[in-house]
C-alpha cells in the first residue's frame, strides 16, 4: 500500500472516533508519555499543535505547563520548506496558517535552537513498529530531524501503528511511540 492510500485509510478510521473516545484515549496516550524519563528530564519539549483526530496535544501543553516545563511550536516556512520551533507561554501567542494549523506569532515569541529542546514530540498519520511514519507529506520533520539530536517520541492512537510502511532514504524514525495501551520502543527494536 503506498503513503497516500494508508494516509487516507488511517485518517478515515481516526475520523470514526466520537468525541469521548478521542479524549478518553489522548487522556491516556499523555499519561503514558508524562511518566517517560525523556519527559520527566526535558526543560524544553518542542510540539505541534494537534487538530482533530491528531492525539490532543493542547491537553499535553497545558500538563507540561504545570509542571514547568517550556513548550516550543513550530513555525514552517513555506518558501524554504524548513521549519524552526519558538517558545509559547500562552495559547494566545498562536495563529491559525495554511490548512488550519496553528503556530507561534512571530512577533509575540521567541526562537529557540534545536540543540535547546530536549523532547520533540514527532507528530505523524500512519506510524510502522521500527519508528517511521507517513505525515501529512511536507517533509518539514525529515529535513528538522536530519540535524537534531535529542531524544525523539511520538504520541499515537492504536490504530495508527502499521506492521509496515513504505520507506524512503530520507525518513528517520523516531526513538518511541506512545499510544493509549502501551510503548513502542525502538531503541530496543532492530532496524
Amino acid at each position: 500500500m503506498d503513503k497516500k492510500t494508508q494516509r487516507n485509510h488511517v485518517l478515515a478510521m481516526l475520523s470514526q472516533m466520537t468525541a469521548d473516545q478521542y479524549n478518553s484515549k489522548s487522556q491516556a496516550v499523555i499519561n503514558r508519555l508524562m511518566k517517560d524519563p525523556a519527559f520527566l528530564s526535558a526543560e524544553t519539549v518542542g510540539l505541534t499543535i494537534s487538530a482533530f483526530p491528531e492525539v490532543d496535544t493542547l491537553a499535553l501543553i497545558d500538563k507540561c505547563w504545570m509542571v514547568g516545563k517550556k513548550i516550543a511550536i513550530p513555525k514552517c516556512h513555506s518558501a524554504s520548506r524548513v521549519m524552526d520551533f519558538r517558545i509559547i507561554e500562552h495559547f494566545d501567542q498562536l495563529e491559525t496558517v495554511y490548512m488550519k494549523l496553528k503556530e507561534p506569532i512571530v512577533t509575540k515569541t521567541s526562537y529557540i535552537k534545536p540543540e535547546k529542546i530536549d523532547l520533540l514530540i514527532v507528530p505523524g498519520v500512519v506510524f510502522s513498529k521500527q519508528g517511521f511514519r507517513i505525515g501529512f507529506g511536507g517533509g518539514y520533520y525529515d529535513r528538522f530531524l536530519a540535524n537534531y539530536t535529542g531524544d525523539t517520541r511520538s504520541v499515537a492512537f492504536d490504530c495508527q501503528i502499521a506492521e509496515e510502511i513504505p520507506v524512503e532514504e530520507h525518513d528517520l524514525p523516531v526513538e518511541g511511540i506512545y499510544t493509549e495501551s502501551g510503548f513502542i520502543d525502538l531503541k530496543a527494536v532492530d532496524k
